[in-house]
């Protein structure tokens, strides 16, 4: 059996996202630790995945589709404490048939204390399943890559 990747890709840098999303850092989102609880952090990214997909303007749905996380994956870099205030750094990174995956950072004070990708597919309503996506998604996944540095 082969053992799975442990490796980390280096913490992106908050200047490499075209979309940041702000969010406060709530008392209640604290551990007995007191520091941020670790299932928070996928709600933050929540935030700044739903704030792409459902931009009224550039929104990533189509009509008779919607998009669900399929795979989610979290690095945890620095501990987050509150009260604080952070941004949440979104892109897409990569692009597949009826898939694309968001590459995140969460940011404090301009420093990644987190990130994250998740892997969204593209759904029929009625079939409940995968869904090539059309052109005009493709061109604004396209709109949203990660920035190179």
């Amino acid at each position: 059996m082969q053992q799975p990747s442990l490796e980390r890709t280096a913490a992106p840098r908050l200047e490499s996202f075209k979309i940041r999303t702000p969010e406060i850092v709530r008392f209640g989102d604290m551990d007995r630790q007191g520091h941020v609880n670790n299932a928070v952090y996928s709600t933050y990214l929540e935030t700044g995945r739903v704030s792409v997909i459902f931009d009224p303007d550039q929104g990533l749905q189509v009509a008779g589709a919607t998009t669900v996380l399929a795979r989610i994956q979290i690095d945890f870099l620095k501990e987050l404490r509150w009260p604080g205030q952070i941004e949440v750094g979104t892109a897409v990174g990569d692009i597949g048939r009826s898939s694309y995956v968001f590459t995140q950072g969460i940011f404090c004070d301009g420093v990644c204390v987190a990130s994250g990708r998740s892997t969204m597919v593209l759904i029929d309503l009625e079939t409940r399943r995968a869904k090539p996506l059309p052109p005009i998604l493709l061109e604004r996944l396209q709109r949203l890559q990660l920035k190179k540095d």
